[in-house]
């Protein structure tokens, strides 16, 4: 249980360093948006990498080779998913959700906090992070497809074009 042999501890390290190598390679052939956070799709596919290597790590079933072409696999689906959908809205309606308004001219919205399962206290706590300390002076807070809070202060609204794909009860 401790410990069961030499040969099994080199063999995660000489496939561990393998498979390391071989992923990052994939990543930099893969371009950027692999590693972003841009929606669930994005998270699912890190989560997948991962998974790939820890299993590439730890099972002796699975060779270096399978882990290599399971690591193209991903990063490929990846691309064409990402390729689809910036071609076909119904694709990206499909993989990603719309942002959401959930404080308007300073009032929160208590309707797209639930629809959303935030509390009021995360979204105070976002809207001090962001150096803010008055709801009065906030503009729009908006929760963003990929699960983090914009807050934009009413001095940097502007003509609220940054905000026109936002899904809110009414338009800004």
């Amino acid at each position: 249980m401790w410990f069961e042999s030499w040969s099994d501890l080199m063999r995660v390290v000489l496939l561990g360093t393998a498979g390391y190598v071989t992923l990052v390679g994939v990543l930099r052939l893969s371009g950027k948006r692999t590693l972003s956070q841009l929606n669930v799709f994005d998270f699912v596919v890190t989560v997948a990498l991962g998974s790939i290597l820890a299993t590439l790590l730890l099972s002796a079933d699975v060779s270096w080779a399978q882990g290599a072409v399971a690591f193209m696999l991903i990063a490929a689906l990846q691309f064409v998913v990402a390729w689809a959908s910036t071609k076909w809205p119904a694709v990206r309606r499909m993989i990603t959700s719309t942002p959401s308004l959930l404080l308007r001219d300073g009032v929160i919205l208590e309707s797209a906090l639930r629809r959303s399962r935030l509390t009021e206290s995360e979204l105070r706590q976002a809207i001090r992070a962001a150096g803010n300390g008055d709801l009065a002076n906030i503009k729009a807070v908006v929760l963003e497809t990929n699960g983090t809070l914009s807050v934009i202060s009413a001095q940097n609204f502007g003509d609220g074009s940054a905000v026109k794909d936002v899904e809110s009860e009414a338009s800004m």
